[in-house]
């Protein structure tokens, strides 16, 4: 990934997130960068058991295709102390981690994702 893209995706996530955005993380099958990490939290985190797991999506995300849902736009997991908003288009993807948001905020943020990785060469 280039640093551009790097800049757009910190970008777009602090400007629909701002202070509540925790981290970002980019990930394709093979491979994944933090792309951002709030200064108080702890950089030594068990990142690639999320990473693992958020992979799981470019599967999953195919399941509803033909369904009467529609098309697979993003996946958002809500945990006790704050959230993770998954982002999937072809072979690469983004996650963010934020403290607790409202539902609006996630779909402003997930937007904002799926911009900047149409504009980004795929992998």
């Amino acid at each position: 990934m280039n640093d551009r893209v790097r800049e757009e995706l910190r970008r777009a996530c602090r400007s629909a997130i701002g202070d509540s955005l925790r981290s970002i993380v980019y990930f394709t099958a093979d491979d994944y960068e933090q792309l951002y990490l709030r200064e108080d939290l702890d950089a030594s985190a068990d990142l690639a058991s999320f990473v693992e797991n958020e992979r799981r999506g470019f599967e999953r995300r195919e399941t509803g295709v033909n369904s009467e849902l529609g098309g697979y736009e993003y996946t958002i997991h809500s945990h006790e102390d704050g959230a993770l908003t998954r982002v999937i288009t072809a072979d690469h993807g983004v996650f963010v981690t934020t403290d607790p948001l409202s539902t609006a905020r996630f779909e402003e943020v997930a937007t904002a994702i799926r911009e900047v990785l149409a504009q980004t060469p795929e992998r």
